[in-house]
């Protein structure tokens, strides 16, 4: 009598991996797009600085208050059902855009583009979870991390070729092609994703998918991504401004140089997801990079420091900082026993983090309109890295009762 023969271990499908990656990275390019619009939105419908900000920040707004209420419903309707909506709806919004003839029909095609962008990045990391092995799962979430740096860095990569020849639409038209192809190849992928979807006698009752909050990690850790989304939203909004109105640099460089910035977080996305995948304690590794950006913000603020190593300083921040993403969202591989908590914890992490962006832009306005020198929002930046360092060394005991109890 033969023994049977063992089945080989099913392997990582890279391929659906980074498909996920796209699809976050296509919901992005519609944040990064609008920065750098808008001068000419401004221009054309005459938008008051109010107005702009508005429209600037509207899907950060959707996501502080509704983020979290997504992530419940991802998990009702399955995963990839809402991405592809997402990814078709943000498209849709893009396209609305190019018919309004006002503020009001601008804002609402932003509503829509935000609704679409929350679907997307709440709901791809349980697709990441599907394609991916137990042993490379910290590493593919980190791949995933990167997608806000890489999409809305596309967008202002390509805004120097497309505003200047086309103008703005020629940059929504754009956006929304990526959208839809990031569908398509989503649905080519849907057999990889099997598992992610819901049925009436799999979806387990909400209580089960809302038990996962009754651990302290999850909210520790979406903190700790929180004040690190105030760090680097700081720096977005204070180089443009600086390289445009203290060095009066044109808009092709200002948006090159912060591309740059934005994108060099992904390698920190990359380098933090390996070293969770070697075993690295998620505390620890944040403790460690909110001390680095908290150094780092504290010096680049300093006006008495030359240009290149300001900007230096810049680019070092944002790469210690993409460590603290990737530790973040692959936390899931610890936290979350099915699909359904995967996508709550998810909307948690994306609610802290657009919560730290909406806080953390009055709050540095304040201070620097107060004192009248951006100088002072080191002051910010650096209260955040303390926390943030302080929540990182709490969790590190957390986590190592958790690993003790559930293998990753």
């Amino acid at each position: 009598m033969t023994r049977p023969t063992a089945l080989p271990a099913p392997g990582t499908h890279w391929a659906a991996v980074l498909v996920a990656a796209l699809a976050g990275v296509a919901a992005a390019m519609n944040v990064g797009k609008v920065p750098v619009s808008l001068p000419l939105l401004r221009s054309e419908f005459g938008l008051t600085l109010v107005q702009a900000g508005w429209v600037s920040s509207m899907l950060t707004t959707l996501a502080v208050f509704s983020a979290m209420v997504v992530g419940l419903l991802a998990g009702r309707l399955g995963a990839l059902r809402m991405v592809i909506a997402g990814l078709a709806i943000g498209a849709a919004g893009s396209l609305m855009a190019l018919g309004a003839t006002g503020f009001t029909g601008l804002l609402a095609s932003r509503v829509v583009e935000g609704a679409g962008f929350l679907f997307v990045v709440v709901a791809g990391p349980a697709l990441i979870s599907a394609a991916a092995a137990p042993h490379d799962r910290r590493f593919a979430l980190s791949v995933w991390s990167s997608y806000m740096p890489a999409g809305a860095g596309l967008a202002m990569a390509l805004a120097p070729l497309l505003l200047p020849a086309a103008g703005w639409r020629a940059l929504w038209l754009a956006c929304a092609a990526v959208l839809l192809l990031s569908a398509g190849l989503a649905w080519r992928q849907r057999g990889v994703y099997a598992g992610t979807g819901s049925s009436s006698h799999k979806t387990p009752a909400l209580s089960e998918t809302l038990a996962v909050f009754r651990q302290p990690l999850p909210w520790l850790l979406a903190m700790a991504f929180g004040v690190w989304a105030l760090q680097h939203f700081a720096l977005i909004i204070w180089l443009p401004t600086f390289l445009k109105e203290q060095r009066g640099l044109p808009p092709g460089p200002v948006a090159l140089l912060t591309c740059a910035m934005l994108l060099v977080n992904v390698p920190g996305n990359l380098i933090g997801g390996a070293l969770v995948q070697r075993g690295l304690p998620r505390g620890g590794l944040i403790a460690v990079a909110h001390g680095l950006t908290g150094l780092s913000g504290w010096f680049l603020f300093q006006d008495s420091l030359p240009d290149a190593l300001r900007y230096a300083l810049c680019l070092w921040l944002s790469f210690c900082g993409g460590v603290i993403p990737a530790a973040v969202m692959s936390s899931s591989t610890v936290l979350a026993r099915t699909p359904q908590q995967i996508g709550a914890i998810q909307g948690l992490i994306m609610q802290a983090s657009q919560l730290g962006q909406f806080i953390g832009t009055p709050l540095i306005a304040g201070v620097v309109a107060g004192t009248g020198q951006w100088q002072s929002a080191r002051w910010v930046t650096a209260s955040a890295a303390l926390i943030g360092t302080a929540l990182g060394l709490w969790s590190i005991g957390i986590e190592r009762r958790l690993v003790h109890t559930a293998k990753p």
